[in-house]
């Protein structure tokens, strides 16, 4: 049972597909609620929660900023998460660590591309949604469209607790179908007063309507209003109300409500809605984890239970460089001392700092169900367990996709060399998918990361926070291998080196491995082997590792297995250390060699929206770039073309694009797979 303050707690983010309004609606969410004095505009280059100087000049988010508010006495978590698929990381670790999500819609546009991804990624790690359809003061705006396609592409249950109301072609207001009240929002104050009007004559039929439709489509979900409108008992807005937010937390129905985040309308039903709907922490399961060994653990998530809190991003905010930490559980005191399980180091809590985007203020404690930062102790990354050392449990971790883009870079000034890789390492901290490597062979330094403008914004990041200027090569595609097939190898190797002779013969067998499954490298000889010792096989078998890492192309090696199954002797029955571990190499590379490799390339999914007679051209260019074409969406407003393209063809896609639908076309790609095409 959940504490009296954890039912007073939401943690929330508003997802949705790039320019759909995200930091629009998140800068009237803090204005109504008293957290900012004035409306900041995206366009203006002024958001609150988009405060790097890249996310005010591009119009962008970039980076998940953290904000506290309170509404309705309830303390409220705010996340802001990109919407830009370079950056999908940030969606992925605040999801991790959210209760609920507002999923946002552009009206006009309905369910986007990346509308989808986040939406998957909600799925995945089972978080609870209410939905917004934004921009209902555009020319076009569908509402009842958007509810469709979220039950129509998405497989979600939307529950429509709202109609808009529309003055000519002017949105207005809504109805509110649960109560069966009409409010507009004053422009005089900015939306801040609203106003009860009526519900328009020629709307009367279609709101009853509405809520009729309401309680039937929650009837098919919940058991208590099903029972009830069966029997034709009466039921109240309160059953309703109690009904949705079960339904909700159980993802089972994501209530629907609309407005204009640039109009100032609708904000705060949504708000009121995060609050009726969506789960405190004490709704959800226990958390699980294991302990050292494995075995499962679970803790309540409450703050009379041990704690326990998972970081989920690092940031340097005012000259901090702060860890931002989850509370599943317990109490965060100053001064306590507290384990980081998944490094296994104890540490000492000297500040605990509240979130208000790029400004923090310290507290002295933080409950279950906060999302607060810490300064960051040495050894600390993104996706460590932190507990109390007396109740250990360790977390699942947050995974971060592989880089699928790479360029190289230099100083411009050789002597500001450790200078960048500094700075390269305080980014890498703050995003684990941006990641950076010397060329063994050219000695360059090669950065990586999820695509162009993800790259553009860390080398910019380099020269405006840590004022250094680098030259940058022309991206190049991270590609992998994949062995062909299975096949055995020997190796010898024999040489005399000052007096003495290295001899090392090893066999190996190399095979393919499923999908995923990674690189396995094992010893396994037979029975009637001679012995060798532990730590001798041990050191060999790491040779044969580290030969398997990169395949004969120079590409990383992925999903292979190497068994060593034979280490021969020399003529005084021993075994030679380094012969043998330079036999092992050889083999492992010579065995790759002749059963052959296929190069896997990052594969893109790409959804082209354009008019309908543009489709034939776009269709033809995505052949040219040897792109296949999964399925077409053909729609009175627009067309959307699914594709699966290689990421080598898409560079320069943009301007291809524009060129085709003489700029009204538009496209968002995500990674999907390393294959072959």
């Amino acid at each position: 049972m959940a504490g009296k303050r954890t039912e007073r707690v939401r943690n929330i983010g508003i997802m949705a597909h790039i320019d759909a309004g995200k930091t629009t609606v998140s800068e009237r969410i803090l204005f109504y609620s008293g957290r900012t004095y004035r409306i900041a505009e995206v366009h203006d280059g002024q958001a609150t929660m988009d405060f790097m100087d890249q996310e005010r000049e591009r119009g962008i988010t970039i980076s998940s900023a953290v904000n506290e508010i309170q509404w309705k006495n309830t303390d409220i978590y705010l996340i802001d998460t990109p919407g830009h698929v370079d950056f999908t990381v940030e969606v992925e670790r605040s999801l991790r660590v959210l209760d609920g999500v507002i999923a946002l819609y552009d009206a006009v546009a309905g369910v986007e591309p990346q509308s989808e991804t986040v939406w998957y990624q909600a799925n995945r790690h089972k978080v609870s949604r209410i939905a917004f359809v934004n921009k209902m003061d555009r020319p076009g705006a569908d509402f009842d469209r958007c509810v469709k396609e979220i039950h129509d592409i998405l497989g979600g249950h939307p529950i429509a607790l709202q109609r808009p109301i529309f003055d000519g072609q002017t949105f207005v207001g809504v109805i509110d179908l649960i109560e069966q009240k009409a409010y507009s929002f004053s422009e005089a104050d900015q939306g801040a007063s609203i106003v009860e009007i009526p519900i328009p004559a020629d709307m009367a039929d279609e709101a009853a309507s509405g809520r009729e439709q309401l309680i039937e489509k929650l009837a098919d979900e919940d058991d208590e209003i099903a029972e009830a409108y069966l029997n034709g008992d009466e039921i109240s807005n309160e059953a309703i109300k109690a009904a949705l937010r079960r339904a909700t937390i159980a993802l089972k129905a994501v209530p629907v409500f609309c407005g204009s985040g640039l109009k100032n309308k609708g904000i705060q039903p949504l708000m009121d809605g995060v609050v009726d709907y969506l789960p405190a922490p004490g709704d959800l399961p226990p958390l699980e984890g294991t302990d050292f060994k494995g075995r499962p653990i679970q803790h309540s998530r409450d703050e009379s239970a041990p704690f326990c809190g998972l970081i989920f991003k690092i940031q340097q905010i005012e000259a901090k460089k702060l860890a931002f930490v989850r509370i599943y559980s317990g109490v965060l005191k100053e001064g306590d001392s507290i384990l980081n399980a998944t490094q296994n180091q104890s540490f000492k809590i000297k500040h605990i700092f509240r979130l208000y985007a790029n400004r923090v203020d310290r507290v002295e404690s933080a409950g279950a169900g906060s999302l607060v930062a810490m300064v960051k102790t040495k050894g600390m990354t993104t996706g460590d367990t932190l507990c109390d050392p007396s109740h250990q449990i360790l977390l699942e971790k947050i995974e971060a996709n592989d880089p699928v883009m790479s360029i190289s870079i230099e100083p411009e000034s050789i002597k500001d060399k450790d200078k960048l890789v500094e700075a390269l390492n305080t980014i890498h901290e703050e995003d684990p998918t941006i990641i950076f490597e010397e060329d063994k062979e050219t000695g360059e330094l090669i950065l990586r990361g999820m695509g162009e403008l993800h790259l553009e914004i860390a080398c910019e990041r380099l020269k405006r926070e840590f004022n250094v200027l680098v030259r940058k090569g022309n991206p190049n595609v991270v590609c992998k291998e994949a062995l062909l097939d299975s096949t055995c190898e020997t190796s010898t190797f024999e040489r005399e080196h000052e007096g003495e002779t290295l001899f090392g013969q090893v066999s190996v067998e190399v095979s393919p491995l499923e999908r995923d499954a990674g690189i396995v490298c094992k010893l396994d000889l037979p029975e009637d082997h001679p012995y060798i010792r532990p730590e001798t096989a041990d050191a060999i078998v790491g040779a044969a590792r580290d030969a398997m890492l990169y395949g004969p192309n120079g590409f990383e090696m992925v999903d292979a297995q190497v068994r060593v199954t034979a280490i021969a002797t020399d003529a005084k029955g021993g075994v030679n250390l380094v012969g043998s571990r330079i036999a092992a190499g050889d083999a492992v590379r010579n065995a790759y060699k002749k059963v052959g490799t296929r190069i896997l390339e990052p594969l893109m999914s790409v959804d082209i929206i354009a008019a309908d007679e543009n489709i034939g051209d776009l269709i033809s260019d995505l052949t040219v770039r040897k792109g296949i074409v999964e399925n077409l969406d053909n729609d009175p407003l627009r067309s959307v073309i699914h594709a699966i393209v290689p990421l080598r063809n898409m560079f320069g896609y943009s301007m291809k694009l524009r060129t085709i639908t003489h700029g009204r076309g538009n496209f968002s790609m995500h990674f999907l797979r390393f294959d072959s095409i």
